[in-house]
């Protein structure tokens, strides 16, 4: 899975160069771009103890919710102030965190460099004037945030759009890396209620397109065509991430059964034909299409019927991160007190 990963990542860096030396059509390259990021973050999702993040249904049914408030003020905001004044906030806010995400997204791979006790000693900093606050970071953690800090320095001027797609990619390798939907049922739930809202936002009204175009950040990578009335393609990191961390789910659950990882491929399937389906139906009819309409019912599908097919629908229903996360802490106090 390492080795899978490690060519992912280099497969993933060069598809995001490639553009600049070749003719890449921007097609294939939303797909393969968006199919190998899901790829890496889910493999990057697998650790001895579940993301820290974790989803409830409360919070999966209000998202949509909050998605929406989210996207109206940002809509009203461009609408009634300048778009130089709110993309100029918008910048210093996606500045930091755009050298937290690259940063940790290099960390790994820095780290293999670094002496031992870099990585393992903590230190700890306490805010001025406000010595409650403190924060805690390894040697390591600095390194990796050098050329993070660098390169988004470089964003911040240039506004190129690699530089807007590389830290696009950071965002949602750690999207999908770190945020857990505890269980399939709160997966469905989720994905089901951003189902509607994107077809809502982009069918209904003009504010989704609208601020995508508007809202010049980190938020969608950006495909150069050939085309000089639309320079480029546009795919928002929401249509990554959110089926990003089902499918993810589905590569921890083959993983929690110690088998290979059936359930993955048929989630991963299922997102690349549904991608792939976004892009076809766009084409078409050569108007903007709310991707989730098309990949969430891939994804749910191509998933439920392999699971029926094999007839472990129990298993995946009653699979619960969370409750594995407090077994594993149980069992490691009550292994602690024998010691």
């Amino acid at each position: 899975m390492k080795n899978m990963e490690r060519i992912a990542n280099v497969a993933l860096l060069g598809l995001s160069l490639a553009p600049l030396v070749v003719n890449v059509d921007p097609n294939v390259n939303v797909i393969v771009t968006a199919c190998l990021t899901v790829f890496v973050g889910c493999c990057r999702s697998v650790k001895p103890t579940p993301p820290s993040e974790t989803m409830s249904n409360e919070h999966a049914m209000r998202f949509p919710l909050v998605g929406s408030a989210m996207l109206l003020s940002l809509f009203l905001l461009f609408k009634f102030l300048s778009k130089d004044l709110v993309n100029a906030v918008l910048t210093c806010y996606f500045f930091v965190l755009g050298v937290a995400a690259l940063s940790a997204t290099l960390l790994p791979s820095i780290k293999r460099f670094l002496p031992k006790k870099w990585n393992d000693d903590l230190i700890i900093w306490h805010f001025p004037y406000f010595r409650s606050l403190e924060f805690e970071f390894t040697r390591s953690q600095i390194v990796s945030a050098i050329p993070g800090t660098i390169f988004c320095v470089w964003y911040a001027k240039q506004k190129h759009w690699l530089a807007n797609n590389v830290l696009g990619l950071a965002f949602c390798i750690q999207g999908i890396e770190m945020l857990s939907l505890g269980s399939f049922k709160t997966g469905a739930i989720l994905l089901t209620g951003l189902f509607v809202y994107d077809i809502f936002w982009v069918f209904f009204t003009p504010v989704m397109v609208s601020v995508a175009k508007s809202f010049d950040a980190p938020i969608k990578l950006l495909f150069p065509t050939a085309d000089a009335k639309r320079p480029f393609s546009m795919l928002g990191l929401g249509d990554i991430v959110i089926p990003g961390i089902f499918v993810a789910l589905a590569l921890r659950f083959d993983v929690s059964r110690g088998k290979e990882p059936q359930y993955f491929k048929s989630a991963f399937l299922g997102y690349t034909f549904g991608l792939a389906l976004t892009i076809f139906v766009m084409n078409w009819f050569q108007a903007a299409q709310p991707a989730l309409l098309y990949i969430v019912p891939a994804v749910i599908g191509f998933l439920a019927v392999h699971c029926i097919w094999n007839g472990d629908v129990k298993p995946l229903l009653e699979f619960d991160e969370g409750k594995t996360k407090v077994a594993e802490e149980a069992e490691a106090k009550e292994s602690k007190k024998v010691e």
